[in-house]
């Protein structure tokens, strides 16, 4: 029987449910035991969201009240949405500017749906509270006077300046980098937030200042905490043999692992056995991270709290030590290490027939690259053959059952997005010196297909058990977006058949259609942008991109947490199977939190992550400014398009740089269209530009069309220069019509610049003191 916070918000599920007093409810539940604890639950509920108490005295559940809880997502624009907790029930509410009432980006909101916003797909509301603050630090560039100053937020989706005291100066200066601490919420959007400056980072301009704001403004930590290091330090560096009883010793075998050339933290080694029958043995050993990591030790909470190691462009700021990180946990060739196993025997069609899975021993023979496994197999290097020759029958059978679980996977619909991806080369100083493309072939692609088949069956062995698991799932899209995606593939006479349970198939067969056309990577773009973002959670509802029915992350344990609480989960139903409800309850609760906190470090490190390259990609086109490089149109908006280089760099040809003709954003179509030349700029069209100007604070980049003369060029800068002084634009933000472009990385919602809608401009209104009116400007 459920007991507390669970019981009541079942009991005012149910259909038949009127609001009640709480003294009704203890009643009517009927409530046990210790009725303060009813009492406690009862605030909890209220205090977060869950349940509203209505003017009369009453609680119910705020969704049959016309409210929404939720997380609010703010644009550039001081417009926003509330993404629903319940999500894949209830659609995104729009939030005007003037009903925002000093909600900020990220937090946790209450909003009253007031209207459909002319699309009952698109409801549009008010903020009525603020559950939780998410920006209690803010990043931004200080500005002084006498006896008043501001912190401009370099997150321009704050939307807000914060207001600071002289006495709340500390040691910064003017024109300083800062951080600044809130210590009064504006009640309203008509008021300013009130902080105190709590670090100077340095001045605006010195080297590496704009990468350590991004690393302080996306709030990751730098070193850990001296406790943590004693505790790391206490973690042995060697096995003893007494820690290997109960564990199969798999250390004759020649397993690999295959990385990249610059990995140090190395948590999967790999093995393949053909069997006589044409069976293979595939054999995935994950480093034993836990058996290291305790629940509840100090180690394991700053582990929960950062989430996951973040690979920013230069630096990588792990979960863990690098004792254990790069040392004990690591699977370092020719050291013995813990593992847990998961070793399963696959039919010629990619069919599992049987699994184990079980903690062992291994000694990883060869640490193997990427690039050294696609010389041998791809490009025949004969040197490295001879030199790994004991391992070449197995990395030839590696290859052959590559390809058959792809083909498994192909076949029941999986969607693979084969969108490039870059990488910046840097210079010791950290000045980027080349951007080059990361290659995804061979290699990689074994080593994705192995770690896929382990986590799916670890994901289906704990469901069949029906023990508290986190799953990785990916909802279905939305039927309004697949229409629009399915609109535009018409435009290239491709059919996507559109159903509300849409399938992976349909989307997949659209999109092979598409392969080795002109329009391919725009409309991949298109359809990753559509889809919604995967998740960590423990209701599997399955897993739309790959089509699977279960999925999890095991295979990472040293870089991320949720694969830590996998393998924590897997070694205590190997020592008690049968878990008791009471105890099962307890664990579901504890572990929702576990996966909602994690999806949030997981979209915040994959931001920061994305922050970092472009501003390196903005460094490097600044020393390219007047040259001309050829691009495809990879978004198109009222207020230009976006335009995409060869070297993955995208830059904004502004409409107002477009001289020759007035023209008009025509939403069907992906286009921009001359009023009087008719002249056209569509979606995935090639085009030619000169790089003209580069923000690299901001990380923008301005194009304009190749060719134009040096009077026409002076014009467009002015141009530029006006458009700045009241307007910022940005590719995720509403279209005409309200739908959403919003950012995020994952490898089934992938969001990223060029978005196809227009948006509007907005300026600050003046502050609560009356001091000052800033024009709000945008990354």
């Amino acid at each position: 029987m459920k007991k507390g916070k669970e019981q009541i918000l079942e009991f005012m599920r149910r259909s038949s449910y009127a609001p009640l007093t709480a003294e009704d409810l203890i009643e009517e539940i009927p409530i046990t035991g210790n009725l303060n604890n009813f009492w406690q639950d009862l605030k909890e509920l209220q205090e977060n969201g869950e349940i509203i108490k209505t003017r009369f005295g009453t609680f119910g559940l705020p969704e049959r009240m016309g409210l929404v809880v939720g997380r609010f997502q703010l644009t550039s624009k001081g417009f926003g949405f509330v993404i629903p907790d319940n999500k894949g029930e209830r659609p995104d509410v729009f939030i005007p500017p003037r009903l925002l009432n000093g909600a900020m980006n990220n937090d946790r909101v209450m909003a009253r749906v007031e209207k459909g916003g002319g699309n009952k797909n698109k409801p549009e509301g008010e903020i009525i509270r603020i559950i939780t603050h998410a920006n209690n630090k803010i990043v931004g560039t200080f500005k002084a006077s006498r006896d008043y100053g501001f912190v401009v937020p370099d997150d321009k989706r704050i939307g807000q300046d914060v207001y600071v005291l002289k006495r709340n100066f500390g040691e910064a200066k003017n024109n300083q980098k800062v951080v600044v601490e809130i210590t009064e919420w504006a009640p309203d959007s008509r008021r300013n937030i009130e902080g105190k400056i709590v670090e100077v980072l340095g001045n605006t301009g010195d080297v590496g200042m704009e990468l350590l704001s991004l690393i302080k403004q996306y709030d990751l930590p730098l070193e850990f905490p001296e406790q943590v290091i004693g505790a790391s330090k206490r973690v042995p560096k060697t096995i003893k043999a007494a820690e290997l009883e109960g564990r199969h010793d798999l250390r004759d075998r020649l397993i690999v692992t295959i990385d990249g050339d610059d990995a140090k933290d190395l948590d999967d080694a790999v093995y393949v056995e053909p069997q006589e029958n044409g069976d293979f043995t595939l054999g995935v050993y994950i480093a034993d991270v836990s058996y290291y990591v305790h629940e509840n030790t100090i180690l394991d909470r700053e582990a929960q709290e950062r989430g996951t190691s973040v690979y920013l462009v230069d630096r990588v700021l792990p979960m863990l030590p690098e004792r254990l990180s790069n040392g004990i946990c690591s699977l370092n060739a020719g050291e013995d290490r813990l593992v847990m196993c998961c070793e399963m025997l696959i039919d010629k069609k990619g069919r599992i027939k049987s699994y184990d899975i079980f903690p062992g021993v291994i000694n990883v023979r060869y640490r193997l690259s990427y690039r050294i496994v696609r010389e041998i197999l791809v490009n025949k290097n004969a040197e490295l053959t001879e030199k790994y020759k004991d391992a070449l029958p197995m990395l030839e059978e590696m290859e052959k059952l590559c390809v058959i679980l792809h083909k498994k996977r192909v076949t029941r619909g999986a969607i693979d997005f084969d969108l490039p991806e870059q990488k910046v080369i840097l210079d010791e100083q950290g000045r980027p010196l080349k951007i080059v493309q990361r290659e995804h072939g061979l290699a990689e692609s074994i080593i994705e297909e192995f770690m896929l088949a382990a986590n799916e069956t670890v994901a289906r062995h704990m469901a069949l058990q029906k023990w508290p698991f986190v799953y990785r799932v990916h909802d279905k899209p939305n039927e309004e977006k697949m229409r629009d995606l399915s609109l535009l593939l018409s435009r290239f006479n491709v059919k996507m058949p559109v159903a509300a349970d849409i399938k992976p198939l349909a989307l997949q067969k659209a999109l092979i259609a598409m392969e080795g056309r002109p329009e391919e990577r725009m409309v991949s773009t298109v359809a990753l942008r559509s889809l919604k973002q995967a998740v960590y959670q423990t209701d599997n509802i399955g897993h739309f991109g790959l089509a699977a029915e279960y999925y999890t992350h095991f295979t990472s344990p040293i870089r991320r947490y949720p694969d830590l609480i996998v393998h924590r989960l897997l070694h205590k139903w190997l020592a008690d199977p049968y878990m008791k409800e009471k105890t099962k309850d307890e664990y579901i609760n504890k572990l929702d939190h576990i996966a909602e906190h994690s999806s949030i470090r997981e979209r915040t490190a994959a931001e920061a992550e994305r922050a970092t390259v472009d501003l390196k990609k903005a460094e490097y086109m600044a020393g390219h400014i007047g040259e001309e490089y050829d691009g495809i149109i990879s978004g198109v908006t009222a207020f230009g398009m976006f335009v995409e280089l060869e070297n993955g760099v995208e830059g904004l040809v502004h409409i107002s740089s477009l001289l020759d003709d007035y023209y008009e954003f025509i939403e069907e179509n992906y286009a921009l269209m001359g009023t009087h030349t008719r002249k056209c700029y569509r979606l995935g069209d090639p085009v030619r530009i000169e790089v003209f100007q580069v923000n690299i604070a901001e990380r923008n980049i301005d194009f304009i069309l190749a060719g134009e003369d040096e009077s026409v060029r002076e014009r467009i800068k002015m141009q530029l220069a006006e458009q700045r002084k009241s307007v910022s634009y940005r590719s995720d933000v509403p279209d005409k019509k309200g739908k959403k472009k919003k950012g995020g990385k994952d490898k089934f919602a992938k969001r990223g610049k060029g978005g196809i809608g227009g948006n509007k401009y907005l300026k600050d209104s003046k502050n609560k003191h009356g001091k000052r009116k800033k024009k709000q400007r945008n990354k």
